[in-house]
């Protein structure tokens, strides 16, 4: 085992608690040369594709990495900004927002990083970070509410291969979903209310969910009940009845059968029956993406209307709304209990600091 190479290391270095947040990732330019490697490593991940490896090479490498690249180029470019990737530009704001609202409530020192799962910036170069800023404790949190093996357990994935690697392993938790959290459901009914507010009430709420594989749930993942459970929180905190608001499922991939209803499905249907206007929110991305930006408020919209439909709108992920960085600070506090504290004191701190230094030179130690 070569392991990886260790930050230089001094006695009274101040040891920090990291924060790594972790999202899916992103190519790094909306061309088919930036798509390939990225949806090489996308769905090169056992945890995304469940084929047999000898199969899925062959349909991957010599179909798929040859057609696919250009096709989601130009729908990337539909979306790409001045700043870049939507998912990477929110991303980065919400790491930056949080670690400015932890501030105003610890005082003991911490680091945020950011990591894609897939793409740059990546989770091993954000380990690196926080342990080059002595990180010795880190909670890993990602941005998926709902837990799924092909998400979630994926980003663990990722962390534990990298600590396999690592001769200082610091201190690990992780949080493994918070799609029931008060605080989350929150800021999701805040969302809806403001948009309600400036634009009135629809006919139909669809909240719409990334799909995944029907197998998936029958082996025992748990994505499924969570999708549900954040839709029926989210439609009692609005005081909805249920012929309200739908739920859907998005995004399928392959022949295979996928979670349904399909929002395809849905949209034609409302369409059909002439529904004046119907919202359309994604409960399960913390960032606007290609998933909601173009699939959501383009293609749904257009299936939507080319049926019949009336009106439609996107309601936008939580991106840098307040009262979703204040859930995103009362969750990493939760799971940050007994690392981080109000009470530290920087004095004491760097006294401490001072005397371990000096009790290490006493013992022979050259730093």
């Amino acid at each position: 085992m070569t392991y990886i190479p260790e930050p230089k290391y001094e006695h009274g270095d101040q040891l920090k608690v990291g924060i790594l947040l972790v999202n899916l990732g992103t190519p790094d330019a909306p061309t088919a040369g930036a798509l390939r490697p990225y949806l090489r490593q996308f769905l090169s991940d056992s945890r995304v594709v469940e084929i047999p490896r000898a199969i899925w090479w062959l349909i991957l490498n010599c179909i798929i990495l040859l057609i696919r690249p250009k096709k989601s180029a130009k729908k990337y470019a539909t979306v790409w900004t001045k700043e870049g990737s939507p998912l990477l530009v929110h991303a980065q704001k919400q790491a930056q927002l949080l670690r400015d609202c932890l501030e105003q409530k610890i005082k003991s020192p911490f680091v945020v990083e950011l990591g894609m799962r897939y793409g740059n910036p990546s989770i091993a170069t954000a380990i690196e970070k926080l342990k080059t800023q002595h990180c010795d404790r880190i909670l890993v949190f990602p941005l998926y509410p709902q837990y799924a093996a092909s998400s979630t357990a994926s980003a663990l994935d990722a962390v534990w291969r990298i600590l396999l690697k690592t001769r200082n392993v610091p201190a690990i938790r992780t949080i493994k979903h918070y799609h029931d959290h008060p605080a989350y459901i929150s800021a999701l009914a805040q969302s809806v209310c403001e948009h309600w507010r400036i634009n009135g009430k629809p006919d139909k709420l669809v909240m719409s969910f990334h799909g995944v594989p029907k197998f998936h749930l029958l082996k025992g993942d748990p994505y499924h009940c969570e999708c549900h459970k954040t839709a029926r929180l989210l439609a009692e905190a609005l005081e909805l009845g249920k012929n309200d608001f739908l739920i859907a499922f998005q995004s399928r991939f392959g022949k295979q059968e996928w979670l349904k209803p399909y929002l395809s499905n849905i949209l034609e249907t409302l369409g059909q029956a002439k529904t004046k206007r119907i919202d359309v929110i994604c409960p399960g991305f913390s960032s606007d993406c290609l998933e909601t930006l173009e699939e959501i408020a383009i293609e749904g919209k257009h299936i939507f209307q080319s049926n019949g439909g009336g009106e439609y709108e996107y309601i936008p992920a939580l991106n840098e709304n307040g009262a979703w960085i204040h859930a995103m600070t009362t969750i990493a506090l939760e799971n940050l209990h007994g690392w981080v504290t109000a009470e530290w004191d920087s004095v004491h701190a760097k006294e401490s600091a001072e005397m371990t230094k000096l009790r290490a030179q006493s013992l022979g130690a050259d730093q």
